[in-house]
C-alpha cells in the first residue's frame, strides 16, 4: 500500500495540483451545509490537501472555517471553487463572493461551468439558454481574474472536445484543468487524450461511479485481491491515468482510506479499462436536455 496524500500532477501553467481532492457538495436542507466544516476538518486532519468546493454548493464558508480550525496555513491547502452555471452575467461579482465566503484573497483553481444560461424557464418548464454571454466571453473574464492573481490557475468544467475547440479558437490562455464525470463505465479516453495533448489535467467527479460501478463483479474481485474497498480500487485506477479524483466522504475512516490506495498491476488496469461502456450516471432530463443544453451543443 502507498499513501497518495501529497501526490501532485503538473498542469500546463507549471503549477501542481494534488491528485486526491475532497468534494464538498452538501444538500441545502437543514444545517448540512453549515455543519460541513466538521467533516471537512477531519479530512484536513487525515491529510487531504486539496478541497473542491463551489459557490453553488453553499459550502465555501464551511471550507474557510475548517481551514481556520485546522491550524494549517492557507498556502498548505489547494482550494478549487467554481462559478455557477447561471452566473455568466456576473462573473466578477460572483467570484468576489466566493473569495469572501472562503475568507481568502485568492483561490488555487476556479472553474466556470460550460452552461452559461440564467435560470429562465421555457413554457414547458425546461431551462432556457441565452445567446449572451457565451462561454468564450465568460472565459475572457476568467483570464482577467488570473492575470490579477486572484486565481492561481483557471480551468473549465464539463467541457467536451467540441467545446474546447471552440474555446481555444478565442482564448489567450489554455485551461489548466477540465473537471468532468469519469469512472470505469465512462472513461472519456478521447477527451483524456485531447486534454493530455494540450497539457490540460483531467479531474473526475463521481470518480467511483457510485454503487453502479462499485458493485461490478470485476471491481469486487479486485477489491478482494488487494484487501481494500471497491472505491479504493477505482481511485487507484484513476491515478494510473493521471486523473485527479474528486471524492466525497464525511466519514473519517473512509477519508483516510481514500489517501491509502493500492498499486494496481498493469493486467488489473487492463481489466478495468475493459469495463468502459460510455455510460453517464448524471442523466439528462426526459426531454434530452441538461440544464437547457442539448447533447449536440454539449458535444456529448
Amino acid at each position: 500500500m502507498s499513501s497518495q496524500t501529497v501526490r501532485t500532477i503538473k498542469m500546463n501553467d507549471g503549477r501542481e495540483m494534488p491528485v486526491v481532492a475532497l468534494g464538498t457538495w452538501a444538500p441545502a436542507e437543514g444545517t448540512a451545509r453549515q455543519d460541513a466544516w466538521k467533516w471537512i476538518l477531519t479530512s484536513l486532519k487525515a491529510g487531504y490537501r486539496h478541497i473542491d468546493t463551489a459557490h453553488l454548493y453553499g459550502t465555501e464558508k464551511a471550507v474557510a472555517k475548517a481551514l481556520k480550525e485546522s491550524g494549517l496555513n492557507r498556502e498548505d491547502v489547494y482550494i478549487t471553487t467554481k462559478l455557477p452555471f447561471n452566473h455568466g452575467v456576473r462573473v466578477r461579482e460572483s467570484f468576489n463572493e466566493s473569495l469572501a465566503n472562503l475568507d481568502t484573497d485568492y483561490v488555487d483553481m476556479v472553474l466556470p461551468y460550460q452552461e452559461s444560461n440564467e435560470l429562465i424557464k421555457n413554457s414547458d418548464g425546461s431551462h432556457k439558454t441565452l445567446d449572451f454571454p457565451t462561454f468564450v466571453e465568460v472565459w475572457a473574464e476568467m483570464e482577467e481574474i488570473l492575470c490579477e492573481g486572484k486565481a492561481k490557475s483557471i480551468g473549465v468544467s464539463n467541457f467536451s472536445i467540441q467545446n474546447l475547440e471552440i474555446l481555444l479558437k478565442h482564448a489567450k490562455i489554455v485551461p489548466s484543468n477540465n473537471q468532468v464525470e469519469a469512472h470505469p463505465y465512462l472513461q472519456q479516453d478521447d477527451l483524456r487524450e485531447y486534454c493530455k495533448q494540450k497539457g490540460i489535467v483531467l479531474s473526475a467527479f463521481t470518480p467511483s461511479g457510485w454503487d453502479t460501478v462499485r458493485q461490478d463483479p470485476s471491481i469486487v474481485e479486485l477489491a478482494r485481491k488487494y484487501n481494500v474497498s471497491a472505491h479504493q480500487v477505482i481511485l487507484a485506477w484513476h491515478l494510473t491515468r493521471d486523473t485527479v479524483v474528486v471524492t466525497k466522504s464525511g466519514d473519517p475512516a473512509r477519508q483516510k482510506e481514500n489517501l491509502k490506495l493500492p498499486t494496481l498491476t498493469e493486467d488489473d488496469v487492463v481489466k478495468i479499462n475493459a469495463l468502459d461502456r460510455g455510460e453517464r450516471l448524471h442523466k439528462a432530463n426526459d426531454k434530452g436536455l441538461w440544464l437547457g443544453w442539448t447533447k449536440e451543443k454539449l458535444g456529448w
